[in-house]
């Protein structure tokens, strides 16, 4: 009896964010030397590759997506950054990364929250620092009228509170 599937030509192939949240830096170089678009492509929850590298702590592969033309300020689809992304999650190594690649600081999402509100609502003092020392503007308000000390206030971050007056 003949089987009515054929199987033969079925390879498992990884998604290009599947190689990023595993850490496949290698597969996930000859996925971009060929087809560079990656870089600019979105997963189903709309996080560009970047984002994503930030937000799975794959400094490496962060890295690696910038030095071959990732959108350092790519946003998601709720106007988030990898900056904003490390910022709450707490990865000095890739904050100091994408900073020193000239991460836009001081940009906001569709709320208004930047990276530094986000160290305050997560009570993030390294990066907190690292941004203020790289020029955070402290006197930002989100969409609720509050600046990173006032949520820093709110949330009982009592150390935060006098970094960010």
């Amino acid at each position: 009896m003949d089987c009515p599937y054929s199987f033969i030509n079925y390879s498992f192939t990884m998604d290009f964010f599947d190689l990023i949240r595993s850490g496949n830096l290698e597969e996930i170089k000859k996925k971009v030397e060929g087809d560079s678009s990656l870089l600019s492509k979105t997963d189903s929850k709309g996080f560009p590759p970047l984002i994503m590298a930030s937000y799975v702590d794959q400094s490496e592969i962060a890295a690696y997506l910038l030095e071959a033309g990732a959108d350092i300020n790519a946003k998601d689809a709720a106007g988030n950054t990898a900056l904003m992304g490390v910022s709450f999650k707490g990865n000095k190594e890739i904050a100091n990364l994408l900073i020193k690649q000239r991460a836009d600081i001081n940009a906001q999402n569709s709320q208004g929250a930047t990276a530094l509100i986000y160290t305050a609502m997560f009570n993030q003092s390294e990066i907190a620092i690292l941004l203020i020392e790289n020029g955070a503007d402290t006197t930002v308000k989100d969409s609720h009228g509050k600046t990173a000390a006032e949520h820093a206030e709110f949330k009982g971050f009592s150390e935060l509170v006098s970094l960010l007056a």
